[in-house]
């Protein structure tokens, strides 16, 4: 079969790199896939066909309109951009029209706030193609998933005629932050999946190196808690006033006080905490952003509870109006080990590539995909390959060595063809 030349994965990667965007702003990186597959006849369906709008979290409609903006300007045509009708994303079909197994890919596309490092030192500034867009990086690998994901779609459109069954490849947005995943999901395209794959590059593995069960997934429920008051002048009639900023400390230190569990691992942290107008009033709204993570559901579940019994209280000593906005969530998974077994065979024809046991201690939305298809008696694997990385995820001189596109690449062409021979 014709493989795909590494120069092509590296271009499209460096293309991507250069223009990140956050989650679910992604029209200018969707538009360029889709185009991508379109030119080489590949049927592709936008965001409107594989998103479920009324599970999308944490979704920004004033970045969302702004993003759509900037599109335009760079060229994304209006035809496409009405085809997206506001979402991100897109999946590619690729159908045999010979009977055989559906395969289902995912590859995330977001970027994350981050600022690039200029140092001469970091390879991609150095050779000009760092980010071009203050703030935002591709400091996790998408840039190189969604590369990978279109060369598995040029190779199975090249191999086409050597191949059974049919195919689908879902760029998906908004993974940062677990908040993509549960919108594709629950539209259902999951549904008649037999066999599912997913990759992570890089998590501080060698070059080689691939974690094809990772483990210790963390489940995890991110947060917006937004607290209202009442203004009052603090000189003239502080009395008068409910203070939101005092509501949120108290609410602070009581959710970090938050008593672990004894039947696993637990994480809480607050990441932001916002308040007030100005020096002379007293506050009247408050908003913070928080996770959790727990070892299971049940876990995250009783660290949930228990922020919403300490938000409840914060409202009636303070006498506050309290929201708590739900705007990401994962779950824990396993590989199965039908998956792990086949995609054991590919390793061991490749001398140069190693499987070792990684523990991974975080959290993936890919998670409610692979659960979604588990659910639906699909087999399912979520592995991580080794990349020599340069600094660590989310840091401003992350980079990858380029030539683990190609591995990845090479994983997920020859386990086709194993599941293929499996069949036969």
């Amino acid at each position: 079969m014709k493989p795909i030349e590494i120069n092509k994965l590296i271009e499209w990667r460096r293309t991507f790199h250069q223009f990140p965007e956050i989650g679910w702003t992604e029209f200018v990186t969707t538009g360029t896939i889709i185009n991508a597959l379109r030119e080489r006849n590949i049927e592709v369906k936008a965001g409107p066909h594989i998103i479920c709008r009324e599970s999308i979290l944490g979704r920004d409609e004033k970045l969302v309109n702004e993003a759509i903006k900037i599109a335009k300007e760079k060229g994304i045509s209006p035809e496409l951009l009405t085809e997206m009708d506001g979402l991100t994303g897109c999946m590619a079909i690729i159908d045999t029209e010979i009977p055989g197994p559906t395969f289902t890919f995912r590859f995330d596309i977001d970027c994350v706030y981050v600022q690039e490092s200029n140092e001469d030192t970091h390879l991609p500034y150095k050779q000009g193609f760092a980010s071009c867009r203050s703030g935002l990086m591709h400091a996790c690998g998408h840039d190189g998933h969604t590369a990978i994901g279109l060369g598995l779609a040029h190779w199975l459109k090249q191999n086409i005629h050597a191949l059974r069954g049919k195919y689908k490849l879902i760029f998906q947005p908004a993974e940062e932050g677990v908040r993509g995943a549960k919108a594709i999901s629950d539209s259902g395209i999951l549904d008649d999946t037999d066999y599912f794959m997913g990759m992570h590059i890089g998590c501080n593995l060698k070059k080689g190196e691939i974690a094809l069960d990772p483990f210790d997934f963390l489940c995890t429920t991110k947060l917006d808690i937004s607290l209202k008051g009442k203004a009052a002048n603090a000189v003239d009639e502080p009395e008068k006033g409910n203070n939101a900023l005092s509501g949120a400390c108290f609410l602070a230190n009581e959710i970090l006080a938050t008593p672990r569990h004894g039947k696993g691992m637990t994480r809480v942290n607050i990441g932001t905490l916002i308040a007030g107008e100005n020096r002379s009033f007293i506050p009247s709204s408050a908003k913070m952003q928080l996770e959790v993570r727990g070892q299971d559901a049940a876990i995250t579940q009783y660290l949930f509870n228990s922020i919403k019994k300490y938000v409840d209280g914060v409202a009636t000593a303070y006498q506050l109006e309290t929201k708590i906005d739900i705007t990401g969530e994962a779950t824990n998974f396993r590989n199965d080990q039908v998956m792990i077994d086949i995609m054991q065979g590919v390793i061991n024809a490749h001398p140069d590539l190693l499987n070792v046991a990684l523990p991974l201690g975080g959290s993936e939305d890919v998670s409610l995909m692979v659960r979604r298809v588990q659910e639906k008696e699909g087999k399912a694997i979520f592995f991580l390959v080794g990349a020599d990385q340069r600094d660590g995820h989310h840091k401003e001189k992350f980079d990858i060595d380029e030539e683990a596109l190609s591995i990845g690449l090479t994983l997920f062409t020859e386990g086709i063809i194993s599941i293929l021979d499996m069949q036969k």
